[in-house]
């Protein structure tokens, strides 16, 4: 107890730590980086973490994540470590850093112990602020005894979603962090992801023991989910020819993307499609050695090739932003994987195709995923048996495809790999790795322990197992959905507000993969919409015309229409105030419209001729002569204006203000949790995440309303005629139970 009470005792200091002036934070935000202004979700976050407070962050691809934590470390006193799996990108964030003047090194095994000695040593003396390091740095004791006697101000921990087993991209090295936060004296906390549903989130909190051991429950921030300019597109087809010929149609349109598969295989088999094609291209995979894969990557994003071909090993950290496309080869396992990797399209915020091409025959290969990761308890009393007599005589060097043979329970490689993790984990046998051999040597741990008496939770894991499962099913939903594709995946990572209709997605009429070329062949605007279009007097669309044929003027040739419809809703995005358009007299001119409205404007200008878009690698955006004539009035144009209802700010402010006031609203505890209860159980059976069943804005909702009708339940805010027919009888048998 006295250690433990020791080790709290940094964090009740951290607690009553001042928020500082926010002048001060612009200072440095200006000084260090040369933002003017902060992007939308990052001052709350910076404000939160300087002030002491251990923080959750949700924030898109694109957003702004890193300063949420490199900002701090200019202003609190002591270093900031930075946990980061993106190895290959860590001397590029550091030498960015030293180009800011900002003190900054990492330790990863790229490095000798000589030179991991010399950084360590020059920690000590105070001469860095920021400290990038690899998670599995944290499985040496020595590596944790060196940073134990410094003032650690902030320890970050960048794609957090990596600690949580019911995320799409686990790590186990990420499971040792909880203990280091505690041989570290619980410094604080700030972990970021881009992609994390509500349950993940939850995960991340319970592995990092947030709220626990003297610590005060995080605050947790989730800036959104959504993002405007990537079209979404599900293509059916019918063999692999198909889907090859499709990515070469999409390379000649758009130039600049990526190609998923889902395997090695698959990677190679299209990018040798592509150079038989004579299309410039990298593949890359985890088969490659660590010096073919350095190559590929620093090609790709250096911008000597325009597509990379890869698995989702060329994941985390790829930041090039003028990928106009990411085509999937093969379906992902799960919502997040998926959008995770389309994401990396469009970060310049200009418009980008996002597509999955699909045959139900590739489903296969995910199923084959699943049941590799997650083995059963049948295969592991096999293994467990199986390595009791190979390892009878004393440690054994042995391929694991080898010691699959002797596993009959096991029809799946991959899974025998993860069940020898497990035992590993376990403390059943410890597996170490000789430099220049191929495989691992694998020996028993004494005392030699039965099944039984290893710490394995095969409740967990059949769980997982079902976890995984029911991801997979929510992925093909995805591809049959025939609404708002972008209306989808918010609705999945939680979003209340989620979108039923959108102007880029396929199924909502969104542009065609080769629509630049499209555009220009166009003479006629041609509208597909279920919605109606936005109804204004004659000399209202003018003016409306004008505002945006205007900043398309203003930009002078060098931006596209993603970034022009940026500068006119009056964003505050990274992309804006690095380039000064925030000054421009045209910087929220339609505001009132949104991104949506004033993208699908923009592009319905350029098909009626006023507005050309290169098709360069980065494309740009001018007026005609026609568009010129339009804006000065010279010409009137009559096209039909985009889908768009207009909220009333009175009105607005009202729900808002009812909202706020219903979420405060008193409701009764016995029926929420009854109705609680009843939602983890229905969760559980069906394998599903419980927010899916309802919100716990809802439950509260039902415990305020009590309805004892159906009609009664479809005027609950979250439940429609889908959920009332699937929940409802259960739902009003639970609340007449509890009442």
């Amino acid at each position: 107890m006295p250690a433990l009470r020791a080790a709290c005792q940094p964090r009740a200091a951290a607690y009553n730590r001042a928020v500082p002036d926010t002048t001060e934070l612009h200072r440095l935000l200006h000084r260090h980086f040369g933002f003017h202004e902060f992007l939308e979700g990052q001052e709350p976050v910076i404000e939160a973490i300087v002030g002491g407070q251990d923080a959750l962050v949700i924030m898109p691809t694109g957003g702004g994540k890193s300063l949420c934590y490199q900002l701090p470390a200019m202003f609190l006193d002591g270093i900031t470590v930075v946990v980061s799996p993106l190895i290959a990108l860590m001397k590029d964030q550091v030498d960015s850093m030293v180009e800011k003047n900002i003190p900054a090194t990492f330790i990863n095994s790229s490095l000798s112990q000589s030179e991991m000695d010399d950084r360590i040593a020059r920690m000590k003396h105070g001469e860095y602020r920021l400290l990038y390091v690899a998670p599995e740095r944290f499985k040496s004791e020595r590596f944790v005894q060196a940073l134990a006697p410094l003032s650690i101000a902030l320890f970050a921990i960048d794609e957090a979603h990596c600690i949580s087993q019911w995320g799409h991209d686990f790590r186990p090295d990420y499971l040792r962090l909880k203990w280091a936060l505690k041989d570290l004296g619980q410094p604080q906390v700030a972990a970021l992801t881009a992609t994390a549903t509500p349950e993940v989130r939850d995960d991340i909190i319970e592995q990092l023991a947030l709220g626990k051991f003297g610590r005060q429950p995080p605050q947790v921030f989730v800036s959104g989910f959504a993002r405007h300019n990537l079209t979404l597109a599900v293509t059916h087809t019918a063999n692999k020819a198909e889907k090859l010929e499709r990515i070469l149609d999409a390379i000649r349109t758009l130039k600049t993307g990526i190609v998923y598969c889902a395997t090695r295989k698959n990677v190679e088999k299209v990018y040798e499609h592509l150079v038989e094609k004579r299309a410039s291209a990298i593949y890359y995979h985890g088969g490659m050695s660590e010096d073919q894969r350095t190559k590929a990557q620093d090609k790709f994003m250096g911008g000597k090739c325009p597509v990379a071909v890869a698995t989702n090993a060329f994941g985390m950290g790829v930041d090039r932003a003028d990928l106009r496309f990411v085509l999937h080869y093969d379906i992902p396992g799960s919502v997040e994987a998926y959008y995770q990797e389309a994401g990396r399209a469009g970060r310049d915020g200009e418009p980008a195709r996002c597509e999955l091409l699909f045959n139900y025959a590739d489903v296969r290969t995910q199923e084959f995923f699943i049941e590799g990761a997650n083995p059963t308890r049948e295969i592991i009393a096999s293994l467990h048996q199986a390595l009791l007599r190979l390892c009878k005589r004393g440690p054994i060097e042995m391929p694991m495809s080898e010691i699959a043979e002797h596993v009959k329970a096991a029809k799946n490689d991959m899974a025998v790999g993860s069940a020898l993790y497990l035992l590993e984990r376990a403390n059943f046998i410890a597996r170490d790795y000789r430099q220049g051999s191929r495989t691992y040597t694998t020996r028993l741990i004494e005392p030699v322990k039965s099944l039984d008496g290893l710490a394995i939770d095969f409740e967990r894991l059949d769980a997982k197992h079902e976890r995984d499962q029911a991801k997979l099913r929510r992925m093909i939903d995805y591809v049959d959905h025939h609404g708002c594709r972008h209306g989808y995946i918010l609705d999945y990572f939680g979003e209340t507000d989620a979108p039923q209709h959108c102007s880029a997605c396929d199924n909502c009429g969104g542009a065609p993969v080769s629509h630049r070329r499209a555009a220009r062949q166009r003479t006629k605007v041609e509208v597909k919409s279920a919605d109606q279009p936005l109804q204004v007097s004659a000399n209202e669309k003018k003016v409306l015309l004008q505002k945006a044929l205007s900043c398309v003027a203003r930009m002078d040739g060098r931006f596209g229409l993603g970034r022009i419809t940026l500068v006119l809703v009056g964003s505050r995005s990274k992309e804006v105030f690095d380039s000064q358009l925030d000054e421009l007299s045209t910087y929220g001119l339609l505001k009132e419209f949104g991104y949506d409205f004033t993208l699908e404007l923009l592009r319905r200008l350029g098909a009626a001729g006023c507005i050309e878009v290169s098709g360069d690698e980065y494309p740009k955006a001018s007026l005609t002569e026609l568009g010129h004539e339009v804006m000065r009035a010279k010409k009137l144009l009559d096209i039909e204006l985009p889908p768009f209802e207009k909220p009333k700010p009175a009105a607005r402010k009202a729900a808002t203000a009812a909202a706020a006031a219903e979420a405060e609203a008193p409701y009764d505890v016995v029926t929420f949790e009854a109705l609680r209860q009843w939602r983890r159980d229905v969760a559980a059976k069906m394998g599903i995440p419980a927010f899916h069943v309802y919100h716990d804005t809802t439950l509260k909702e039902l415990s305020r309303q009590k309805p004892h009708s159906e009609v009664a339940l479809l005027e609950v805010r979250g439940i429609g005629s889908a959920k009332a027919r699937q929940f409802g009888a259960e739902t009003l048998a639970i609340i007449r139970g509890a009442s």
